[in-house]
């Protein structure tokens, strides 16, 4: 065990020497500039697992971890953010992270607010990149204190237009789907000022212009049997006519009654039609709304479950990847398998989607 802690040291002391520091940096150069000769995602996330357990295998404090855990954090967005990348989410915290022991939850909160006022302070990382930091999660179940280090942080890189660094704090995403369809029902329970506009395959519509010529249109055979019954009517011989007789066909009353209604009574409001909620809808109304789709999401400390992380973002194209090392052992050289291989997927993608644009034509 002391030999191992003693080779640890030493490869770190050699790391950190600065020939050997200023070699490895030019090299992350190279490799990163090779990365943006292909095809780089644009929304990228990160489920940022292992702090504890490298907290424990290294017998530190769990609080050390997490803090090790926002060093890893900042060398991966560095390479993102050099690489072309767009928007990065990271699930910093989740909404189920409050029923661990109060001691590290307050931890936590803590470190979450010394880390954002690093992140947003000028001159950092994010001010360097252009890239802005945005809060998706539930604001209320945030501490007063650490929720004025979030505005703060928020409003000091609002100028930032290049990138985005989307902190989920706290977040889980059944809570921002159900969030996402309260918002959807209470758009589509509220009145329309105007009329809604007319579409032509709605079964809905369809179904009223129906029952609308039913009660309005005089059937050619019904029109006969009301020509026949009145030549031959006594009252029509005497000439009265079966309107003040009060025989009307039911057709011309309902008419009438329609008529009648609209002079002294308010139309019904019109509402916006159900049947025009899409998935495009549910988009607009989440957290990560005007976004990138996302393309790669990436899992650290070989546990393959997504968390209920990012379930709606995650569709037919993106790649998930699941890692066996600690998040804070995190580094481009982890990471730039993952990307090389999405490149390569994404190719190969690409291809086929030619191919077929091929095989219509033809």
């Amino acid at each position: 065990m002391a030999e191992s802690l003693h080779n640890s040291r030493f490869r770190k002391w050699l790391a950190q020497s600065p020939p050997v520091a200023w070699g490895v940096h030019q090299l992350r150069g190279l490799l990163i500039g090779a990365l943006r000769q292909g095809p780089i995602p644009q929304h990228v996330a990160f489920v940022m697992d292992g702090n504890r357990r490298f907290a424990r295998d290294h017998h530190i404090e769990t609080v050390e971890g997490h803090s090790l855990g926002f060093e890893a954090l900042a060398r991966i967005l560095e390479v993102c953010y050099k690489a072309g990348v767009k928007v990065v989410t990271i699930y910093a915290f989740s909404i189920e992270n409050f029923k661990r022991s109060k001691h590290e939850v307050d931890a936590l909160m803590a470190m979450a607010k010394m880390k954002l006022n690093q992140l947003s302070e000028h001159g950092s990382l994010l001010d360097r990149y252009g890239a802005s930091i945005r809060i998706l999660g539930q604001r209320s179940l945030v501490r007063p204190d650490v929720l004025e280090a979030v505005d703060r942080a928020m409003a000091l890189t609002a100028k930032n237009n290049k990138a985005i660094l989307n902190v989920c704090f706290p977040y889980t995403s059944r809570d921002e789907i159900a969030t996402a369809v309260r918002s959807t029902v209470e758009t589509y329970s509220k009145p329309l000022v105007t009329s809604p506009s007319k579409r032509p395959f709605s079964e809905t519509h369809i179904t009223q212009n129906i029952r609308k010529q039913m009660l309005t249109t005089v059937p050619e055979d019904v029109a006969e049997q009301l020509t026949t019954s009145r030549s031959t009517s006594p009252s029509s011989s005497n000439g009265t006519s079966p309107a003040v007789e009060g025989a009307q066909s039911p057709v011309t009353s309902t008419a009438i009654d329609h008529s009648e209604k609209g002079e002294g009574q308010k139309t019904a409001p019109n509402y916006p039609d159900p049947e025009t909620i899409t998935a495009d809808t549910l988009n607009d109304n989440m957290l990560t709304a005007g976004m990138p789709p996302l393309d790669l999401l990436v899992r650290t400390s070989g546990v393959e479950r997504l968390s209920d992380f990012m379930l709606w973002q995650c569709h037919e194209k993106t790649s998930i990847v699941f890692l066996d090392c600690l998040w804070p052992e995190f580094d481009l050289w982890q990471f730039l398998p993952v990307l090389i291989e999405w490149q390569w997927q994404r190719k190969k993608l690409q291809e086929q989607e030619r191919n077929r644009g091929r095989y219509k034509l033809d």
